[in-house]
């Protein structure tokens, strides 16, 4: 039996970031039936489902890189109508699941690629958030102060992987959409995004994570949605999620 049930948030202010009832696809394929999801201030959601459930598109659908319908707010600020670039000045970062650096820049150049416009900072998402900055990143992951005047196309895929998530935080957003991170990295990889995205949240960044491996998406989130056939049929806390077998069985389970 299909389970969706949310806990109660400001019915003045409405959530910190919600997209409802989206509609998109590819061509004559329609693929989100009326998605709905929302992510509280620095809360990390996650979003669970088999390949072709429409999760990826769904991220693509806020960034407004495919065509969509729907309603979409960050911070009480309506987006439905916004290009990619102005969504993303309103303080949503990206990480594609194709990772996309630009493999002629050196590494210090995609990272200045994130970079803000001068003058604009995004809001942040709770007291706790203060700046990325390059050294910081250069301090959690050695390998890429080393390699940081090498062009991202000789980078390993994990190197790419760090790269790419370090890029979008240094737009300083108030929301980062994760898709798929740790797809084809090794375990110590993965341990290492999983790091980067925990902090993350203690900054009070919001997240919505796209994630194959349940463990991980467990270990990292505060609450889960389950997309199946282009819409969300789960949202509870982790706990719900665990005492919910059903919901995996017919939405998860190959």
């Amino acid at each position: 039996m299909n389970t969706l049930s949310s806990a109660p948030s400001c019915t003045r202010c409405g959530p910190f970031f919600s997209a409802s009832g989206i509609v998109a696809g590819y061509g004559q394929s329609q693929v989100l039936q009326g998605a709905s999801i929302r992510v509280e201030a620095g809360e990390t959601v996650g979003l669970l489902g088999r390949n072709g459930s429409g999760r990826s598109t769904f991220l693509k659908a806020v960034m407004k890189l495919l065509p969509s319908q729907g309603q979409i707010s960050l911070n009480g600020a309506a987006l439905e109508r916004a290009k990619t670039h102005e969504i993303s000045r309103a303080g949503i970062g990206y990480v594609p699941e194709d990772r996309a650096i630009f493999p002629d820049l050196t590494v210090r150049e995609n990272l200045s690629v994130g970079l803000p416009p001068s003058g604009r900072t995004n809001a942040p998402s709770s007291a706790r958030a203060k700046p990325w900055r390059e050294d910081e990143f250069f301090d959690m992951f050695p390998n890429l102060k080393r390699r940081a005047n090498v062009a991202g196309g000789a980078l390993s895929g994990g190197e790419q992987q760090m790269l790419t998530i370090c890029r979008a935080l240094m737009g300083q957003p108030a929301l980062l959409l994760v898709d798929e991170p740790t797809e084809g990295l090794s375990l110590a990889m993965v341990d290492q995004v999983a790091q980067l995205l925990k902090e993350v949240a203690k900054r009070g960044v919001a997240v919505l994570l796209v994630e194959q491996k349940l463990t991980i998406a467990l270990g990292l989130c505060d609450r889960i949605n389950v997309m199946g056939q282009g819409k969300i049929v789960f949202d509870g806390t982790v706990e719900q999620f665990n005492d919910s077998p059903d919901v995996r069985a017919e939405w998860l389970e190959v």
